[in-house]
């Protein structure tokens, strides 16, 4: 077993040394930040950023790899770690060496935030109760939910219970949806949960990407409906259910196009099911903002997601979505006013809706108009700013226990909004 752990990284992303500030001391750890490029880390990464730029002290305690994929913000410190079996894309930490956490005390933090209930974090959450440090934690992956997808169903009950062990010494715990609230208080979670749900650079993902030129080039007729998937391509993302859902279109002689942004292990399996689909791997930036706004409907069957940053990507550029109603879609698509949401597993449903979606343009453009509108009210600024609030009200002492959130965008919201112009 190969174990990296190298060399502090005591610069920023951009190579400069990171001067001292003043204000908060936030000890940050997380089993993904720079190694691989998920929502988890793009999201922690932003979150650092955004402390820094406002005077706080952060040091990320998480694995690293020999060649990371994410020019990281703020200072990273590498804990040991290993590939996880059968996923070499992860890694999976195994502790806290000594300099470590000399590292860590002399950083004297006024609060540690662990985003991952593993073995760095259960050390880390040991390490802040001696010391008497206040801990915040956040839910980003429905790690049970995946059980299923690796016939490892057996072991739920048992991660609960952990997780109801660690999540009871943390002062708050930061979810990203309300259907995720709701499963940990029906999992018995009493810690106080508080509602951090992601952002979108709306000035990115926005209509007027779109680029006709781009789909020709594509050998996609003007007139011709594009049905996207964005996302990793693994099958707990609900791959098997979106192939199922293109036959049976096929079958009825339903017209679209196939597009699919990403990858991973996946990919080779899925192309040999969907022959005529247009894969264009992964992307980010400019290029999967146009790939997001020149489709016309957004597919996802995940049923595993926390939030579902690609679903928010794709309302935010403009398109009517069908998602599994399950936890983190189901806190961002209204039904019937920004898409549709579906049983999860339900093929003929999830057909039915994107039938209809295709053979009626003025109900996509009407979908469009909410899913633009909704979006709107998740601007990273706003959700960020939540976290310093958080931060604030553990640091002081000053809480008071929530109950399950409300909802960032209220079904009336989107009823009562005046159209919205989107021009090509």
């Amino acid at each position: 077993m190969q174990v990296s752990s190298d060399i502090e990284f005591r610069t920023k992303g951009n190579g400069h040394a990171v001067p001292h500030k003043t204000g908060r001391r936030i000890a940050l750890f997380t089993g993904a930040y720079n190694h691989i490029e998920d929502g988890v880390s793009l999201t922690l990464n932003r979150l650092v950023d955004y402390l820094e730029q406002n005077g706080d002290d952060v040091l990320v305690f998480a694995p690293t790899s020999s060649n990371p994929p994410i020019k990281h913000k703020g200072t990273l410190v590498p804990v040991p770690s290993f590939m996880a079996p059968g996923r070499p894309e992860y890694r999976l930490s195994v502790g806290l060496p000594k300099r470590t956490k000399d590292r860590l005390k002399a950083f004297n933090p006024s609060l540690i935030h662990i985003a991952t209930p593993d073995y760095l974090g259960f050390r880390a959450l040991r390490l802040a109760r001696s010391w008497n440090i206040p801990v915040v934690t956040s839910f980003h992956t429905h790690f049970s939910s995946y059980l299923k997808y690796y016939k490892l169903g057996a072991i739920e009950d048992p991660l609960w219970i952990w997780g109801r062990w660690f999540y009871s010494r943390c002062r708050q715990i930061y979810v990203p949806s309300v259907s995720i609230a709701e499963m940990l208080k029906r999992r018995n979670i009493e810690t106080d949960i508080r509602l951090w749900p992601r952002g979108v650079d709306s000035s990115l993902f926005h209509p007027k990407k779109r680029s006709f030129e781009w789909r020709r080039g594509l050998g996609i007729a003007d007139d011709e409906v594009v049905v996207t998937f964005v996302s990793r391509l693994v099958w707990e993302k609900g791959l098997e259910i979106f192939t199922e859902t293109l036959s049976a279109l096929r079958d009825s002689g339903t017209p679209f196009r196939c597009l699919v942004v990403g990858d991973g292990p996946a990919r080779s399996a899925l192309e040999a099911r969907i022959p005529d689909g247009i894969f264009l791997g992964y992307q980010r930036g400019e290029e999967l903002a146009r790939s997001y706004a020149s489709s016309d409907i957004f597919l996802f069957p995940s049923e595993t997601e926390t939030f579902g940053n690609v679903t928010l990507e794709a309302m935010a550029s403009g398109l009517p979505t069908v998602c599994a109603d399950a936890s983190g879609s189901n806190s961002l698509v209204v039904e019937g006013l920004t898409g549709f949401l579906v049983s999860p597993r339900d093929t003929h449903a999830f057909t039915s809706r994107v039938r209809q979606l295709i053979e009626n343009p003025s109900l996509r453009t009407k979908l469009s108009r909410g899913a633009l509108d909704a979006s709107a009210a998740y601007s990273w600024p706003k959700i960020l700013d939540r976290m310093t609030g958080y931060y604030d009200e553990v640091i002081s002492g000053n809480t008071v226990k929530a109950g399950v959130p409300e909802p960032v965008v209220e079904p009336s919201v989107i009823r009562n909004a005046q159209p919205v112009t989107i021009s090509y």
